[in-house]
This record gives C-alpha cells, sequence and structure tokens, in this order.
C-alpha cells in the first residue's frame, strides 16, 4: 500500500525547467534513493513531496495521518534548549503518561479513590511499558552515540552547535521519533565514517518508509531497496542496491542502443530504396515507403525510438502530433542523420592521469613512527611499506590526524618519533581536502598557468571545459567558486602534474555520483602508486589493497593488507570473538516467588526481612543495568534486551515493596 503518490510533477522557476513529468509511489516500509548529477532538482523534489515547495504542475497525494520526517541538507533549529531536550520532544507523549503515572501513584494513596486508580494505572502503565516508556533515556543516548555526540554534548545548547551537528541533532530527534515517512536529503554529510555504518545498521531495521538523496555509494548499496534516477533525458526507476541500479541501467542503455541503431539501419535501408526508385518504373512503390518514411520520423522525432517499439500505428499517431505533409527525400535523408543517440547524457568530467618517469619499487616505508604535536601525539603507527602500483587508504573519524598523517609524509610536518622514507624517482601529486593550493585571487586560468605556464589561453579554455568550466566562468576568481568546483579545478591542476605518486584527501567531497564514478574509472586505470584518505568506502573498497585505520581512542595505526570489505569482515570476526569470550549477561532472574500468607509474627518478621533481602539485590542489578543503559553498546537488539530486563527488575521490585507495605501493615 502505498503512502504517498505523486503524478506528472513538473517544477520551473522562470523561464528555466528543472525537471517534468515525474510520477512516483512510496509504499509502506520501501527503502528508496534519488540519485542524479548536482543541479538536476532533487532537493527541489523532495520539498515538494513533504509540502514544503509547490510544483508547478502535477500533484502529490499523502496518505490520512501520514507523519513525515525530513532532514534538509543544512538543519535550522531555533530552539534555546538542550541537545538532550531536543531529543526529548520526540516522546512528548510518553513524557505526558509518565507525569499521569506519577499523579496515579499519589491517589492510590487517598481511599476514597484508590480502585479507580488502580485501574486506570494499571492500562496506563501497560500502555507506558508496551510503547518504551522505560527505556526512551536509553534510546536517546543510543541515538547520540551512534551518530557521533559525547555524554558532554548532550547539555550544550543547540545555538552552540556547529551547522553540521545541529544537522546531526535534527536527524537525531527524526529518527527518534519514527515518522511514517523519512525523509533525508543527504545524510552523511556530516557524519564520519563510525556514524555512518550506524546510521546503515538503525535504518536496515527501520520499520516506515525512508526516501534519500545521497552522494555516499556505499551507503546506498547498504541502505537502498529501489533505485530513482533523475538525469536531463528524465526519470528512471530500478529495483535493488546500488550496484544493482549500475547494472540495470548498462544493460538498459545497451538495449535501447541496439534499438537506435537496428531502427536508423532500417529507415536508412528504405531510404535508399527511395533514392534508388524514385524516378524509375517503381515510383509508385517509392513515394507510398517515402510518405511512410516522412511519418514514422516525424514520430521518432517526437517519442523517441523506444516509446514506437510494439506499438501499432494508430497509437502512435495518437500520441504523436504528425504532419499530413510528405517531406521530400533530400528532407527526410537530413532528419534521419540528425535522429540522437537515445543516450543523451549530462556534461561530464573528462579526467587523464599519466605519470612521467617510473618510480622505484619501494614508495614509503616508516619504521615506528609517532605523528602530531609537540605536546599532542597523535598516533602511534604499525611499521608501514607502500610499494608501487598499490593504493593505501587512510581510515578513521574526524580529527583522528589522518591529514596531518599526509603532511608528515610529504615532510611538511616532522614525525615526533621514527622515521619516514620516501623511495626514488618519485613525483608527487597532492590533492589537498582545504584546496590550501589553491589561491582566491586568482582567476581558473592563472591557477593552470602556475602548472603548466606554456599552455596557450584557448589551450587552457579546452582543458577547462574538461573539467566542466565553460565560457566566461575561466576568468571567475578561486574565492567565488563552489566547494564542488574548487575540486574540479584542484583536480585539473593535478592531472598536470604526471606525479607517480597521488596524495589524495577527500578527492570525492562535493563531487556529484557521475563525477565520482568518473574519478574511479581513472584512478583504478592510474599507473602509479597512490596514498588515499578518504570516508568514500566505495572508492576505498574499489581501488584500495591496504588499509590503515586510525584509532584516536588508542592513538595508533593499524595497518592491514587487502580491501575495505576484507578488513570489515575480519574486524566483524573479531568483534564475534570478543563477544564469545565474554560472561554471559546477568540475566539471572532473582525470583520473588509468590507471596505466601504467614501466620505469627515471627514468620512475619522473616518474610519482611525475606523480601528487604530480595529487593537489595534487585536494586544492585537494577544499578549495574542502569550503568549499562548511560553507556548502551552499538547492537539495537542489546539495547531492547537490556530495556527489557530493566522493566522486568523494576516490576519485581514493584511486587516486593506493595507486599512489604501490606505486610507492615
Amino acid at each position: 500500500m502505498s503512502i504517498l503518490t505523486a503524478s506528472n510533477l513538473a517544477k520551473s522557476f522562470g523561464p528555466d525547467d528543472i525537471f517534468s513529468s515525474v510520477s512516483l509511489s512510496i509504499p509502506h516500509g520501501a527503502r528508496i534513493a534519488i540519485v542524479g548529477p548536482n543541479g538536476i532538482g532533487k532537493t527541489t523534489l523532495l520539498r515538494i513531496l513533504v509540502g514544503f515547495e509547490e510544483p508547478t504542475a502535477g500533484s502529490v497525494h499523502r496518505a490520512r495521518g501520514l507523519s513525515i520526517g525530513y532532514l534538509p541538507q543544512e538543519a535550522v533549529l531555533t530552539a534555546e534548549h538542550s541537545l538532550w531536550e531536543e531529543c526529548l520532544t520526540a516522546f512528548d507523549d510518553l513524557r505526558q503518561m509518565e507525569v499521569e503515572l506519577v499523579q496515579l501513584e499519589a491517589a492510590m494513596g487517598d481511599p476514597d479513590h484508590t480502585q479507580d486508580a488502580l485501574t486506570r494505572y494499571g492500562a496506563l502503565q501497560e500502555a507506558f511499558e508496551l510503547q518504551g516508556g522505560y527505556i526512551y533515556e536509553t534510546r536517546i543516548r543510543q541515538v547520540l552515540t551512534g551518530l557521533g555526540f559525547t555524554s558532554k554534548d548532550h547539555h550544550r545548547p543547540l545555538n552552540q552547535l556547529s551547522g553540521g551537528q545541529r544537522t546531526r541533532a535534527l536527524l537525531a530527534r527524526l529518527l527518534l521519533s519514527k515518522p511514517d515517512l523519512l525523509v533525508l536529503d543527504e545524510p552523511t554529510n556530516h557524519l564520519d565514517m563510525a556514524a555512518v555504518e550506524w546510521l546503515e545498521s538503525y535504518l536496515l531495521t527501520w520499520e516506515g518508509a525512508a526516501l534519500l538523496v545521497s552522494h555516499d555509494r556505499y551507503f546506498l548499496d547498504r541502505v537502498a531497496q529501489h533505485i530513482w534516477e533523475m538525469d536531463i533525458a528524465g526519470w528512471e526507476t530500478y529495483r535493488g542496491n546500488y550496484s544493482a541500479y549500475l547494472h540495470q541501467r548498462q544493460e538498459r542503455w545497451q538495449l535501447r542502443q541496439q534499438i537506435y541503431e537496428t531502427e536508423r539501419e532500417r529507415l536508412e535501408k528504405e531510404l535508399d530504396y527511395v533514392k534508388r526508385h524514385i524516378a524509375g518504373q517503381r515510383t509508385a512503390q517509392a513515394k507510398g515507403k517515402l510518405r511512410r518514411l516522412s511519418r514514422q520520423v516525424e514520430a521518432i522525432e517526437s517519442l523517441g525510438v523506444e516509446a514506437m517499439q510494439g506499438k501499432s500505428w494508430l497509437e502512435i499517431s495518437s500520441q504523436a502530433d504528425i504532419s499530413t505533409n510528405i517531406m521530400n527525400v533530400a528532407e527526410v535523408e537530413r532528419r534521419i542523420h540528425a535522429l540522437k543517440s537515445p543516450q543523451k547524457k549530462p556534461p561530464n568530467l573528462s579526467i587523464n592521469l599519466k605519470t612521467g618517469q617510473r618510480s622505484g619499487n619501494i614508495i614509503l616505508n616508516a619504521r615506528e613512527v609517532t605523528i602530531g604535536y609537540p605536546g599532542n601525539p597523535l598516533l602511534s603507527s604499525d611499521d608501514l611499506e607502500l610499494r608501487r602500483l598499490e593504493c593505501a587508504a587512510v581510515i578513521g573519524p574526524n580529527g583522528a590526524g589522518k591529514t596531518t598523517l599526509l603532511k608528515t609524509i610529504l615532510g611538511q610536518h616532522p614525525p615526533l618519533a621514527g622515521e619516514v622514507n620516501l623511495g626514488a624517482s618519485l613525483e608527487i601529486g597532492y590533492f589537498a581536502q582545504a584546496h590550501e593550493d589553491l589561491d582566491p585571487r586568482c582567476t581558473l586560468v592563472e591557477e593552470i598557468e602556475s602548472v603548466s605556464p606554456s599552455m596557450l589561453l584557448a589551450d587552457i579554455r579546452h582543458y577547462l571545459a574538461r573539467f566542466l568550466f565553460s565560457g566566461e566562468d575561466v576568468f571567475r576568481q578561486v574565492s567565488t567558486l563552489s566547494g564542488g568546483e574548487r575540486g574540479r579545478l584542484a583536480l585539473a591542476k593535478l592531472s598536470l602534474t604526471n606525479a607517480n605518486l597521488l596524495l589524495l584527501d577527500e578527492p570525492t567531497n562535493h563531487l556529484d555520483i557521475p563525477s565520482q564514478e568518473i574519478l574511479q574509472e581513472v584512478l583504478a586505470e592510474y599507473g602509479g602508486t597512490i596514498l588515499l584518505v578518504s570516508h568514500d568506502r566505495y572508492l576505498i573498497d574499489a581501488l584500495a589493497t591496504q588499509i590503515w585505520d586510525i584509532s584516536p581512542e588508542r592513538k595508533t595505526m593499524r595497518v592491514f593488507k587487502g580491501t575495505y570489505s576484507q578488513y570489515h569482515a575480519q574486524l566483524d570476526a573479531e568483534q564475534l570473538e570478543t563477544e564469545s569470550a565474554l560472561p554471559k549477561s546477568s540475566k539471572a532472574r532473582v525470583k520473588s516467588g509468590k507471596a505466601r500468607r504467614k501466620r505469627g509474627e515471627s514468620r512475619r518478621k522473616y518474610r519482611l526481612q525475606e523480601i528487604e533481602t530480595q529487593i537489595a539485590e534487585l536494586e544492585k542489578q537494577l544499578a549495574a543495568l542502569t550503568l549499562q543503559l548511560e553507556n548502551p553498546p552499538a547492537d539495537s537488539q542489546l539495547v531492547e534486551e537490556l530495556g527489557e530486563d530493566y522493566v522486568q527488575f523494576q516490576n519485581e521490585i514493584n511486587a516486593l515493596l506493595a507486599e512489604w507495605e501490606q505486610l507492615q501493615g
């Protein structure tokens, strides 16, 4: 059953058409990703679907009572309360129930209202428990920890958080509120790798529907069940995750190209017959073919080759506006040759990374290295060795020291201990995350001239066009460029260096998916060595032959020889081994047993003492559980089990207290 549908949506800003003819349906429980190049209208479409913008044409229907949680790329949170209080707003209903439960507990002390209060209390407590009333604070801690917040952040006012932290705060509140439809626009932008992996696991158990826009291909591979593609050719839908979408898209392109080539070949054969016989003995047949060719060419121009497949001429003529005039032979020939291939694609980056001289076989080795700053060591590393044609990927959370490691290797930072040795005959190309090598006062042309001073202006303009800079854009100052434009300019400069060792610091930041795919293909074919710092796990998995994983908690860097997928499997196996070695969680129940009627003062006193002992023991276990819930594990199933244990212990204590009060009375 669909919870949201849209029909023939279109959006224009003035004379500019952003998109048109978009129809879609979101079933309950579906996880759908929208992909496409930057500027194609993905964010605008999301805003229309959630009701923040109106379409120029078409309509959106939302199911009655549908709750929608929308995360924009940059969240705006204007409340003055803390991060914790923001998350509490997701549980306003539960907190009202909690207040009523306290009021009912007080009312139960009044003999005139005890029975009514008990009846209401029992029903309300059951509902409160079923809706997670005893574990909602634990859920808040779990989600905030998963999204990278520390306990120190919990009580910070929202207005003291950075823009990225406020976006994460809104995401936390949306996840906790469990809307029917979760709409997320680039949710991984402000998350490090660990937080992205946590979000993936969380969404895999999401009970509602989720509609996502993301440039993170690995994230889409893990989470998406359907892919919707927006590009200048139109709107297309695919089943499966991102990898399945790539496979299906290639198959569709190949099929369409085959249909196009077959149809064009048929038209050219028909035209050849007309040209040979139009003035001969078979002129009547030739004129008839020319009439059919005229109509068919017009129909293809109007509908496209693929749309005509399997349809009768009556169906085609009802959909296309076809003239009754017959074209002459020259006009038919011109328009057949002008028919466009169905693979209409947006302009893409054209990168060519070449190496100059051949490097030595050993590119880098380091022994007993510690990097960082005086008085602030960031990490100590396993011994490192990087050989020619290998790719090492450096991973770890933000602030762990990844960029400092690159600068240490470049010689811009001396190591605090140990030594770093670079191999022979190296030409190093460095792509800096912050693009420090770009002068904000220079134009794009001047930046290219700084790398290749002999290049003529016409050649520079042609070269920059390969990186999607055209016209007068080449004379813009660097200071006016967006993050994505600066990244493309930095890649343009890097491509001119002929380096045989590339140090790349977040090269896919700000690039849309088509550009990421092209860069990945170019790097995979590159004839040199790569040291890569990236959060892009799809890129890492495609390129890396070894993983350098930085742990800021232990201040170490672990080296793993293999791909990212192999490393992830190794970590999972190690985690499983660690968990199996732990003693089983204290799930043993201290059972209160059935209350027995005691006769005689001695037996009553004995039972009171027994109850007090049991309560003390239960309270110890409850305290231990509370500590576990204050620092919850990442496994949501385990957290749920701990929450159930907590509720059961609390219920047993309440039952014992009630019995104790009865015996005392």
